[in-house]
C-alpha cells in the first residue's frame, strides 16, 4: 500500500520582481522561499476564513527546504 502524501508539488511561475520580493522577505524571516510561500498562502486562507485556525502546516522559521 502506498504511503499517503501530505503535500502536493506544482509549478509556480512568478515575475522576477515578485520573486525578488519573496526571496528578500523569506531571508528577513529566516525561512526558505518554499516555506515563505507556504506561509503567505496559509495566512491568506486563514484570514479569508477558508482555513480553520487550528490547522497550521509546519512553516517554522527554521524551515530548511
Amino acid at each position: 500500500m502506498a504511503k499517503e502524501e501530505k503535500t502536493k508539488s506544482f509549478v509556480l511561475r512568478v515575475d522576477a520582481e515578485t520573486m525578488g520580493a519573496i526571496e528578500k522577505w523569506a531571508a528577513d524571516e529566516f525561512r526558505s522561499i518554499n516555506g515563505q510561500i507556504q506561509w503567505i498562502i496559509n495566512e491568506a486562507l486563514r484570514k479569508s476564513g477558508r482555513l480553520k485556525k487550528t490547522k497550521t502546516p509546519n512553516t517554522s522559521k527554521n524551515d530548511t527546504e
